[in-house]
């Protein structure tokens, strides 16, 4: 099932990728500009169809995401980007095509305001449920906005950029928890020196191709350099999270995050069975597990692994959701971890047969 949903991605995709590529190179090439009839009103039509149509039910199985509002804005991206691929003398009879997009657009930006909108003026009710709140600020600041807004993927996407940001600018006078329920998970391996190294090599690759595309596309190299930059802010505050999130046992549940990439709950009572078994643990981890595990330049395996009676969401980058059955975890102080999880997780099934 696994694979062949990979398959079908994959079609997909080289579908989406021919698409797109044959009506570029129809109207910005010798050999497509031969090819087009006398009346190539037919021709932009199929184009338009292609753009607005056919592309984005492509995008749409390739991300195995099908969502109306979803596609609705992949069409009008699909009928502007029409009037960029089609040179302006064949599109001449269609720009109401390219203004019908533009409109889409416009209607689902000043949605997407009046949300943000609302979060602000939600602002001071969150703020006073994340003060209340036992829980780090990853984990009480994302069960506060899902509280309030509970089925707003844009305000999902806002708050996990926010977060990227507070993380990235607003951290460096905090200091990381160091309770007895804390687990650091980094520690073990070279995770934040490769991350830093990264951060290098983006830094000096923004440099150099910025200097070398700035005389050639100045567009493209601004648009390279934003990307950079934008790397750069989420590598530094996924760091710090990294570093001011360490997984925490608490009495009923654990929390337990890995910067800013991915960061879950998961009850004691949600748990089926904790495995240890060596053998188990360096097979290969189905797509069904999701790992909190730091990996450098070694091969490396979970200390333990989470098999729960049933998927848990788990809160992804960007704010993305998704389920998962079993969960991978290696932490710096594995025995004293095993020890009070086994506890609790006892404690929670003393407490179901009561």
């Amino acid at each position: 099932m696994v694979l062949h949903k990979k398959t079908v991605s994959c079609v997909a995709l080289f579908l989406l990728l021919l698409v797109i590529s044959s009506n570029y190179v129809l109207y910005h090439s010798s050999f497509g500009l031969h090819s087009l009839p006398g009346d190539f009103n037919g021709v932009v039509v199929g184009s338009i169809i292609d753009l607005s149509l056919v592309a984005p039910l492509l995008f749409l199985a390739w991300q195995r995401k099908f969502s109306l509002k979803y596609f609705i804005v992949l069409m009008a991206t699909g009928l502007i980007a029409a009037r960029f691929i089609i040179p302006s003398e064949y599109f001449a009879s269609f720009q109401s095509v390219m203004w019908l997009g533009v409109g889409i657009e416009g209607l689902l930006i000043l949605f997407e305001l009046s949300l943000l909108f609302m979060l602000v003026k939600n602002v001071p009710p969150i703020l006073r449920r994340i003060r209340s709140s036992s829980l780090p600020f990853l984990f009480s600041f994302s069960r506060a906005v899902n509280e309030k807004f509970p089925k707003q993927p844009f305000i999902h996407v806002l708050c996990s950029e926010m977060l990227m940001f507070y993380y990235a600018f607003g951290t460096w006078k905090k200091q990381p928890s160091t309770e007895g329920n804390t687990f650091t998970l980094y520690k073990r391996s070279s995770f934040i020196t490769f991350q830093i190294m990264i951060i290098h090599a983006i830094v000096i690759e923004t440099l150099g191709l910025h200097w070398l595309l700035h005389n050639t596309s100045t567009i493209l190299s601004i648009v390279l350099l934003i990307l950079n930059i934008y790397s750069i802010v989420f590598f530094i505050g996924d760091i710090q999270g990294l570093r001011l999130n360490p997984l925490r046992v608490e009495d009923d549940c654990i929390c337990i995050s890995f910067g800013l990439a991915k960061r879950m709950e998961i009850s004691f009572k949600d748990i089926e069975e904790i495995v240890e078994d060596t053998h188990i643990l360096q097979q290969k981890i189905p797509n069904t597990t999701i790992e909190f595990i730091a990996r450098d330049f070694e091969k490396v395996y979970p200390d333990l692994l989470l098999i729960l009676k049933s998927p848990i969401e788990a809160t992804l980058f960007m704010g993305i959701k998704k389920k998962y059955q079993q969960v991978a975890i290696r932490v710096d102080d594995p025995h004293v971890f095993k020890k009070i999880v086994k506890e609790r997780l006892e404690k929670a099934q003393r407490d179901e047969l009561i």
